[in-house]
């Protein structure tokens, strides 16, 4: 399946969906999306991988920089996932313990908002 992403605002957070097959032929085009998707003060950032059917440590290294960039700026990145597949390739790496996963995205838009109110 060919990579599709696309990118939208809920309120201040930014939510990054990603479809199909990402790998090292791929990725520069989610690292380009989460680039853009970071430009907020603080960078709020859901990356939605529901429809996400194949990931290789490639897509693993561009999420990964991006964490560290948008945490260096105080923000968050959260994943939504609930492909088995792509659960388990972030438990076996141990990014599960890195990233903040939620099974949907409503939980993760959530999450992200209260991270960047001024009360947290």
């Amino acid at each position: 399946m060919e990579l599709q992403i696309g990118a939208r605002t809920e309120g201040t957070v930014t939510v990054i969906e990603v479809a199909g097959e990402v790998d090292l032929y791929t990725a520069p085009r989610l690292e380009e999306a989460l680039t853009r998707g970071a430009a907020g003060a603080p960078p709020l950032l859901v990356v939605n991988l529901s429809k996400t059917t194949y990931m290789d440590s490639t897509a693993l290294r561009v999420l990964t920089a991006a964490l560290k960039r948008i945490h260096e700026r105080d923000g968050t990145l959260a994943v939504v996932s609930t492909q088995p597949k792509i659960g388990k390739l972030f438990t076996i790496t141990g990014l599960d313990q890195v990233f903040p996963i939620y099974s949907t995205e409503l939980e993760a838009i959530e999450k992200a908002r209260a991270h960047g109110s001024p009360q947290s």
